[in-house]
């Protein structure tokens, strides 16, 4: 028996950090670009390898691309995110499925029965983990979307309650996250705003 040789990952290039790190930034306009359903499906096809707990995938998105969504949208969200919203040219909901473990003999073939069965009446539990796994998701998808050459503007103002009876009802998906899509537009940056200190944050064992 012979050791294996450690495998050697990539180092995503300087060009890549910028595009998807140090100068990415949140869009607060849009140019009058149409994203189109193709680069909405790469952005789906990359941020569903995000990794969740026990692989449970609990992230669902609602793309919002016409005019009467974004307007049965915008009615739920804060007065000062509508003009933005409607701007956009495609808007995704970001909800997390509170029944994903229905779901877990297709993501964990391997203990999926059991996993689920294990869940079926743990109500609160599956809450807990939806929300945490979909919120790491969600930091995926962001990234995914600046890797499709898109600008994504987060918002968490707005009204999930309303959002859930106008798209989601008699479904188990809750909404947590709204984000704006499409190609910056004309002074689409606010100033640039600093980040901790990495002595503030950052700590060694």
């Amino acid at each position: 028996m012979t050791d294996r040789e450690p495998q050697a990952l990539d180092v995503l290039d300087d060009a890549g950090r910028k595009l998807l790190f140090t100068e990415a930034r949140t869009a607060n306009a849009f140019a009058a670009k149409a994203v189109y359903d193709d680069e909405l499906a790469m952005i789906w096809e990359l941020a569903r390898w995000s990794p969740s707990a026990a692989n449970s995938q609990p992230l669902r998105v609602l793309f919002v691309r016409t005019r009467e969504g974004k307007e049965r949208l915008v009615r739920h969200l804060e007065e000062g995110n509508r003009a933005k919203t409607l701007s956009a040219p495609a808007v995704a909901v970001l909800a997390y499925d509170v029944d994903f473990h229905e779901q877990m003999p297709t993501a964990f073939p391997a203990r999926g029965d059991m996993l689920r069965a294990a869940f079926a009446h743990q109500v609160e539990t599956r809450e807990n983990l939806a929300a945490y796994s979909s919120a790491l998701q969600t930091g995926v998808f962001l990234l995914a979307v600046r890797a499709a050459g898109l600008a994504a503007g987060p918002m968490a103002g707005f009204d999930k309650a309303g959002v859930d009876e106008e798209f989601f009802a008699g479904t188990s998906w809750c909404s947590h996250l709204v984000v704006n899509i499409g190609h910056p537009g004309a002074d689409p940056w606010f100033p640039r705003l600093p980040r901790v200190p990495i002595e503030d944050a950052v700590a060694w064992a």
